[in-house]
Parts: C-alpha cells; structure tokens; sequence
C-alpha cells in the first residue's frame, strides 16, 4: 500500500482538473471495477454549483538576479489552490501581501485554497519569508480556469443483498500523505479485499473531491442511498502509526458507529473518541439534515489534531506501511461484524447439551474454562432480542469470539436466526 501511495503523492490536485482525473486512473489500474463519472461545471448540485475546472502548469517567484526562492515543481502546496494566472513584477511590500506562511510552524509550508473567490497567492514556510530582502521579484503563475467539469470515482461490488455498504474517501488534495493520499489507497485496497469474498451486503466505495464532490454525489444518488445504505464511513488520515480516532455519526448511534466501536474496544482501546461536533470532512454532507445517512469515521490521528495536518510536514515520512496495513485490517474487521450481524435465538428450551455437539471440552484447563465461560454467556443473550454488538457489549466478549461462537452453535443446529 505505502508504494501506491508514494505514487499518487506527487500529482497536483484539487476539487477539479487533470490531478484528480491522473489519481483516478492509477486507481483504477489497482481495481477494474473502477468507473470514473464527468460533471460540466455549471450544474447545480442541491445549493451549490460546479465551478470551473482549474488546472496548472508551473510557478515559481525570482528575485532580481533570476534565481527561484520558491518553485511549484519542487512542491505544489507552493501555490494558492485555485490561483488565477499571473506574470509581472512586484516589490517586496507587494509580494508579501500575496504570500501566506504558518508563523508558529516555521519550517512548514501551508496548504491554502480559495476556490470561490477568484485571487492568486504563494505558500512558502516563514523562515523562507523571514528571509527575503528588498528587492524586485518576478512572480508568474501559469494556471487556468475555465469551464470544464468536476470528476469522481465509484466502485460498486455486488452482494447477495441489495442494502449496502457505504465507503467515501476523497481526492482533491495536493500532496499530502496522510490527509490525502493515505484514504484512497486504503479504499482501493478494500476494494479488491471484497472483491474475492462472497459478501452479504452490496458495496458502494466512492472517490470525491471533499464537500463539493460529495455533495455531488448525493445530489445524483440520494435515493438510492437513503434507501439501501445500511452502514457507512469515511476514510481519511488513516496512514499513520499513532493511535486511532473515532467520529461518531450526528447522533452516534448508526450501526455504522456501534460496529466501529465494538471492533475499537477490544481491537485499539486507546482510541480517542470524538463526537459529531468536532466533524470537519464529509460526515458534513452525509449526515446532513434531509440526508441522515449512517455515517461515522474511523481514523489514525485526527484532522486538524496532528500537527503536520494541511503543511509540507503530511509528507512521505509520517505515513508508513504499518500505520496503512493496521487501518485496513481494522476495517476487514468492522465490515466482517457488520457481515455477521444479526438476531438469533437458541431453538432448544434450557441450556443445549453441548458435550454431545463436540462444543464442551473433554479436558478441562484454565484456557477452556474461560472458552466454556464466554461460549455459556454468549448462549444465554441469544434469545432473539441482541444482534453480535448487544452480546458483545454486555458480555465483554470481543466480537470475533462471539461471531466463532455463534457460527459453532449454527453448525451444530442450535440457532434460528430472527428477522
């Protein structure tokens, strides 16, 4: 994972234009099933619109000898997303009026945008401004803005059932490991996870530029969404090696957001939990009022918490195989709950004769006792009214050990499920 996502770092994106179309195909090398969906700029989208597609080719600012201080090619968060072209001379009173730095991050350049209002503008660490002299500066952008379209990424897998799955990741960020590319590579991987199983539920995984590209979306799906999506979460700043993050739903109690945190108890105890008052990415959009979809998040560090978030920092140094391989088999355990979750009854009055079913051990050990203990109290809530979670949480037995448990008592003949 960490070698693709050293592959989509360097491409420039934003919520529109060539980068987000040249990520899309490199994901969809990763995954077939990938279809890749234009929308002309101009069409509304609920309360917003499409704006123009911007792209760029190159910037850089010279000081009077025609040495570069700061070179786009060299790092792209160097330019103001979405900047307008520009070429002429400035004095230094004029130049720093355009250029934004992060003063108590002084070796970090930030990442700046302005899609809805038309300006230019260079992004350079402090100690770069700090040391800039009077002198005549050459400043040129070579960008372009015009009607074009805005572009997204679904990947829809089939399951025996029609309700759904949910997974949005997004991609219109420059290059920034973990808050950016970290989230697609994750997805794409989960992507060809389910593609090799046979799944209960239907899987929906989109790639949207953020809130603009999920509002999108919506404005073109929401029927089809309210209707089946069952669970659903968003996957951003998920590379790392820190501890977890958990953002619940608007209101935190979604199936989506009981199954992350039964997996999170007994997987990553040290989570950090927070609530839907702290959101900042799509959870915006998907658990929106008139939308209410089942949607929570399950991170690494948080945005907006670790430091490096939105500078030159978020870079090929903070993320690493580790922190992705750990994030992606938390979600094979979250989606493997959600695919064995359900009500089930034990269709036997008084406690089953386990020893006849080959289920109670022949040889008692400390080990088996606390089997038989945890098998004897995931027995006594299957009584048709808890579904895995409910058992899981009043017996504080992990959620793996109880879908082992009921899949034995399944084979042996001993359980009804209850619809």
């Amino acid at each position: 994972m960490y070698e693709l996502l050293k592959k989509i770092f360097p491409i420039c994106r934003s919520i529109t234009g060539k980068g987000v179309r040249e990520t899309l195909n490199i994901l969809k090398e990763e995954c077939q099933l990938l279809n890749i969906y234009e929308i002309p700029s101009g069409t509304p989208v609920f309360d917003w619109t499409i704006p123009d597609e911007w792209n760029i080719n190159d910037a850089w600012i010279k000081n009077s000898k025609g040495e570069k201080i700061i070179d786009f090619k060299e790092n792209n968060l160097h330019v103001v997303g979405y900047s307008t072209p520009i070429h002429k001379k400035v004095n230094l009173e004029e130049l720093l009026k355009i250029v934004y730095t992060l003063p108590e991050q002084p070796d970090a350049i930030p990442y700046i945008t302005s899609y809805y209002k038309e300006r230019y503008g260079f992004c350079m660490s402090e100690n770069q401004k700090k040391a800039l002299v009077d002198d005549e500066y050459e400043i040129f952008i070579d960008s372009e803005l015009k009607p074009g379209s805005l572009t997204y990424g679904e990947i829809i897998i089939p399951g025996q059932s029609t309700k759904e799955i949910f997974l949005s990741t997004y991609i219109c960020h420059p290059s920034m490991a973990n808050n950016e590319c970290s989230g697609p590579v994750v997805a794409i991987n989960l992507a060809k996870w389910l593609m090799n199983r046979q799944n209960k539920y239907t899987y929906r995984i989109v790639f949207a530029p953020e809130t603009i590209g999920s509002i999108t979306y919506l404005s073109k799906n929401l029927k089809v969404l309210k209707e089946n999506v069952i669970a659903g979460y968003i996957l951003t700043c998920v590379g790392d090696n820190r501890c977890y993050s958990y953002l619940a739903s608007r209101y935190g109690n979604t199936l989506a957001d009981r199954a992350a945190l039964s997996i999170l108890k007994n997987y990553a105890p040290d989570y950090v939990h927070y609530s839907y008052l702290d959101r900042g990415s799509d959870e915006r959009q998907y658990c929106s009022p008139g939308v209410d979809l089942p949607v929570c998040s399950v991170m690494r560090t948080k945005y907006g918490v670790y430091p490096e978030y939105h500078t030159s920092l978020d870079n090929l140094d903070l993320v690493n195989e580790e922190g992705l391989r750990g994030t992606f088999e938390l979600y094979k355990k979250i989606i493997t709950a959600i695919e064995n979750n359900a009500k089930y009854k034990i269709n036997t009055p008084c406690e089953p004769q386990l020893g006849k079913r080959g289920l109670y051990p022949t040889l008692s050990t400390k080990q088996s006792g606390k089997q038989v203990r945890n098998l004897m109290n995931v027995i006594t809530y299957l009584d048709g009214t808890n579904d895995i979670f409910d058992i899981s949480e009043i017996t504080k037995v992990s959620v793996d050990e109880v879908i082992e448990h009921i899949q034995k008592l399944k084979s042996a003949g001993l359980l009804e499920e209850v619809q």
